[in-house]
């Protein structure tokens, strides 16, 4: 059985990367367009890990995370970031809110990979 990750980019050229690298590797993705649309299908689909950028628009990143993190169905789900920031402050602040890991972009496919095997303990 493949693992379900939700990708949430406002990006659609990076949502398809993400995309197309994931279910290259075998996991089942769910795409998201923005944080609120991330949070609505994260509380709506079984799901293994995500993985999120910082700046978006409705909801960012970090907000998402907080929202999610208040929700039963996060427990035990790793909460990737996947941003052009990489300043500790940022880093701290993610932590803090909830997330797992980080990832700078622009990443490498086998970097994300490497992780989400990482995480979720594959």
């Amino acid at each position: 059985m493949s693992k379900t990750i939700l990708a949430i980019d406002d990006s659609p050229s990076v949502l398809q990367m993400i995309s197309l690298t994931l279910s290259s590797a075998g996991f089942r993705v769910v795409e998201a367009v923005d944080g609120a649309d991330g949070y609505a299908k994260a509380v709506a689909n079984p799901i293994d890990a995500v993985i999120t950028d910082l700046n978006m628009p409705r909801l960012n990143g970090l907000e998402f995370i907080r929202k999610y993190r208040n929700h039963p169905s996060s427990a035990g789900v790793p909460v990737i970031f996947l941003s052009t920031e990489s300043d500790v402050t940022s880093k701290n602040e993610a932590k803090a809110a909830g997330a797992t890991g980080w990832i700078v972009k622009p990443f490498k496919q086998d970097q994300i990979l490497a992780i989400l095997k990482k995480v979720l303990g594959a």
